[in-house]
């Protein structure tokens, strides 16, 4: 311990008391990573069979029992990933923090900083770690014992500014006929970087001929972009407070913009009770909620609104703002409930300290958020898009410069503004991250406003008008990609390419775990053939995967796809079974004859009798599969039994499948149910449901897509535990298509989300806030769940392929994007975060941080969206592989 301080090297304390131990604790001066940190702080660790190293099962220690590792062998075998009532969670402290967030990051993803503490707790934890907290406090076990350190030292930066009339021409640039935000590619108007370009024309040019057309056209479309619903039903809450500050900045009147008192509509819808009541009302999930807002950012613009339009806010508005924030001070993007996990960022810190510090009466808050913003400032000046985060982000560190400038810390706001000149782009714009080649609207707009020292609790457009009015910046057509062909939807050409490519389908067979391993994730690996099954873009390596696994393929480690299903041992996994029969049935493979096992018997002989007893927990409950713990793993193994024409043999999994399904119609994403309610999981048992063809089932499924309707956010996304989440709302327009004339417009509205969330290289971010990046899983569920097409009736003839020849090994991987591992996974498709490389994942749980970064964290895990602040929902992730469908 002696060589880390209160500000060098990190700390890492292991909590050995379930087994009889104390708390142990170590450091290392140079941590590259978590995993690094325990090995050189002195623990060694264990991972499972089933994922290998980076799913932390066993820690130990030399002082303590000989270093043996604990849970040890009798208690917990390692070969599947832990239950979730026991196993190593992961907790993080940054300096100055006085209690635990729980990582976002597996032990071999996390990058700690000098100063940190890591913290390894056994036990249990829910899918948002609000629950299976560290007993201990930070202090109690940092460097020097808690002795608090020096204030967060002020960035030494050189003084800059942004360059506000470049980049105030590049947005009057990207206006289609000088008055809208079109997407590339798309002929509908972004409305939601429509009002961002008015902000920033405002703040860079006051009134203006641009401006007035812009505003014109904002409230022309008032109706279709808050109103969706209809006149008559409440607003897009984010929405038509984004409308009233654009009235406000403007000088016009919110109380009569587009036809509607905007205004009076966000006062008459807030929340009078959320959940807990009893009675549940769409849009509410607190006291005090305006209506539909969905993320924090719309609770603080709503907020912005009231004042800015000389109205007071709700009381219970504020307040409910105010409870968003964490213990550390910062603020959830999240609208979280009572005892939930709460992990907030800069960039939702800032912008709700506007809303606070502006209503006032807020002074505990305001001041406790101002404190996490100066520890969250980089020695640069920036600021990261989320804990853990390693590199600033432009729209955090913009959000973060206006709120410190709103109280006076002056100097760390230009160091802010400084950093963000220099993040500037030839062309005037800016990107969402350092280092970025590509501008965005969004970005340049929020970091024009911090530029010009002004946000939107004080914009206005109160000076001269300009005689001439602005000159467009003329920029070049973008030529719509070859092979979209899909409307507003994604262009799945690209998108297949993207799957298929050298780099991510090795030797054309298979997805890797990442990390350089040569371990296939065969989880990702089917639902790679899923999303190729479905788009029919390239059967020849879709057949290629196919035979790889049905053929007896064998990864680098020399194991195949039974390694992963583990049909015919004590630990055979219903859901893993029924996933590769699933594919087998698509594309015309006998699964009877699959891999040379029968995984209809298979499955059969995996339906529970009765719930195991400890320590078997093999068995959650009659009518459960073995070692299927999650809704997704269940729902797959249903529906292959039921394409296979057993549909007795499936009598008692769809009986419990229907028994998990709650009032509201949403159904769980953890078997045993844990009373939480999932977009992914309430799709994928929709699709397993609609197969039965009985009244019941089919009652359950109405319901269960009316509800799914219900989640949908004002940009068309859903949320998932990764935030506004691409396998969400992939997966929901699978659900919806079960129904698509009567859901054809949320289904629509879906597919341009996810078009949004497609990059350059035809990938598929994890989720619209976070860590940009194509990742992998998410990815394989965008390609396949634009299509529509249910699990339960995927088909894809691969008569007239033929065999394809090995291809090259894949180039080194690079860097991953953190994963969430979730203890009960076995592997594939789910929702929420992922890497940009893939990776393993596992069926079924969704649990706090393991040191996997895995497959999918509770049901889940952005490019350029439309739907503000929910940009930077950080997705909950941990292990080198992507979070991604349970089965």
């Amino acid at each position: 311990m002696a060589q880390c301080t209160a500000s060098a090297g990190a700390v890492v304390a292991v909590d050995f008391g379930p087994f009889g131990g104390a708390v142990e604790r170590g450091c290392d001066a140079t941590p590259t990573t978590g995993y690094e940190l325990l090995h050189e702080a002195g623990f060694s660790t264990a991972g499972t069979g089933h994922d290998g190293p980076a799913f932390i099962c066993r820690i130990g220690h030399g002082s303590f029992n000989s270093g043996t590792q604990y849970p040890t062998p009798d208690v917990e075998d390692c070969v599947l990933t832990p239950q979730a009532t026991a196993y190593w969670s992961y907790w993080v402290a940054a300096p100055g923090d006085d209690d635990w967030s729980y990582s976002q990051y597996g032990a071999m993803d996390r990058r700690p900083r000098p100063g940190d503490v890591d913290a390894w707790v056994f036990g249990g934890t829910d899918t948002g770690g609000s629950t299976g907290r560290p007993t201990f406090t930070p202090d109690e076990v940092r460097a020097g014992g808690g002795t608090p350190g020096p204030d967060p030292e002020v960035p030494n930066v050189p003084p800059a500014e942004v360059k506000i009339a470049k980049a105030a021409a590049w947005v009057r640039g990207k206006l289609t006929d000088g008055e809208r935000v079109v997407d590339d590619g798309s002929e509908t108007p972004n409305h939601f970087l429509t009002t961002e370009a008015a902000f920033a024309l405002a703040a860079a040019d006051g009134k203006s001929a641009t401006l007035d057309r812009t505003i014109a056209f904002l409230g022309s479309a008032t109706d279709a972009y808050a109103y969706a619903a209809g006149r008559s039903e409440p607003p897009d809450a984010t929405a038509a407070a984004r409308l009233a500050l654009v009235a406000a900045v403007a000088e016009a009147d919110p109380r009569d913009f587009g036809g509607h008192d905007l205004l009076a509509d966000l006062v008459d819808n807030v929340c009078v009770s959320g959940p807990e009541s009893g009675t549940h009302t769409p849009g509410c999930t607190a006291k005090g909620d305006f209506r539909n807002a969905a993320y924090t950012d719309g609770q603080a613009l709503g907020v912005l609104a009231l004042l800015r339009g000389g109205v007071r806010p709700p009381v219970d508005t504020v307040t409910r703002l105010a409870r968003l924030q964490c213990r550390n001070g910062s603020v959830s993007s999240i609208l979280i409930g009572p005892g939930e996990n709460c992990d907030g960022d800069p960039a939702t810190t800032g912008l709700a300290v506007l809303a606070l510090h502006k209503a006032g009466d807020q002074r505990t808050a305001v001041t406790k958020a101002r404190d996490y913003l100066r520890r969250a400032q980089f020695s640069n000046g920036s600021f990261p898009g989320y804990t853990g985060a390693t590199t600033g982000s432009v729209i955090a560190t913009a959000y973060a410069s206006q709120a410190l400038r709103a109280l006076g810390d002056r100097v760390r706001a230009d160091a802010a503004v400084s950093w963000l000149s220099r993040q500037q782009l030839p062309d005037g714009g800016f990107g969402f991250e350092e280092g970025a080649t590509e501008s965005v609207v969004y970005a340049t707009a929020i970091a024009t406003l911090a530029g010009k020292d002004t946000s939107l609790a004080d914009l206005t457009t109160k000076k001269p008008e300009p005689t001439t009015p602005p000159t467009p910046t003329p920029t070049a057509p973008v030529p719509t990609p070859p092979g979209s062909g899909s409307g507003d939807g994604p262009d799945l050409k690209r998108g297949v390419a993207y799957l298929t490519s050298a780099t991510n389908l090795r030797q054309g067979r298979y997805y890797g775990i990442g990390g350089g391993s040569t371990r296939a994730d065969f989880g990702l690996t089917i639902d790679g053939a899923y999303a190729l099954a479905a788009t029919g873009l390239n059967n020849g390596k879709l057949r290629g995967i196919v035979d790889f696994l049905d053929l007896g393929g064998k990864d680098g480690e020399g194991r195949t796809v039974h390694d992963w299903t583990r049909i015919g041992t004590k630990y055979a996994g219903g859901g893993s079974i029924g996933k590769t029969a699933v594919l087998a049935q698509a594309v015309g493979r006998d699964p009877r004859d699959f891999g040379g096992q029968d995984l209809i018997a298979g499955l059969a002989k995996a339906v529970c009798p009765a719930p195991s007893t400890a320590p078997d927990r093999s068995c959650a409950a009659k009518g459960a599969y073995t070692y299927a713990p999650s809704v997704f793993a269940h729902s797959l193994a249903v529906i292959a039994q039921i394409r296979a024409g057993e549909k007795d043999a499936a009598a008692e999994p769809v009986t419990y499948l229907k028994g998990l399904q709650h009032p509201s119609g949403a159904f769980p994403s953890l078997v045993p149910a844990t009373g939480d309610s999932d977009v992914d999981s309430t799709a994928i048992a929709a699709m397993a449901l609609a197969l039965v063809g009985d009244a019941p089932a089919d009652a359950s499924v109405g319901k269960a897509l009316a509800w799914i309707a219900t989640r949908q956010l004002g940009d068309g996304g859903f949320p998932g535990a990764a935030g506004n989440s691409v396998n969400s709302a992939a997966l929901a327009v699978q659900g919806l298509s079960l129904d698509s004339s009567k859901y054809g417009r949320q289904i629509a509205k879906a597919r341009k989300f996810l078009a949004a969330q497609q990059n350059a290289d035809g990938g598929f971010d994890v989720a619209k806030e976070g860590q940009r990046g194509s990742d992998l899983r998410a990815s394989t569920q965008a390609v396949g769940g634009t299509t529509g097409i249910s699990f339960g009736v995927l088909i894809r003839d691969l008569t007239g392929t033929s065999p394809q020849p090995s291809g090259p090994p894949a180039p080194s991987p690079g860097p991953s994007v953190p994963q969430i591992v979730t203890p009960g996974d076995i592997g594939g498709t789910g929702s929420g975060g992922g890497s940009v490389t893939g990776g393993s994942a596992g069926p079924g749980g969704d649990l706090a941080t393991t040191g996997f970064p895995a497959s999918v964290l509770g049901t889940a895990a952005g490019a350029l969206a439309v739907a503000g602040l929910s940009l930077f929902i950080v997705f909950r992730n941990r292990r080198g592989t992507s979070p991604g469908r349970r089965s």
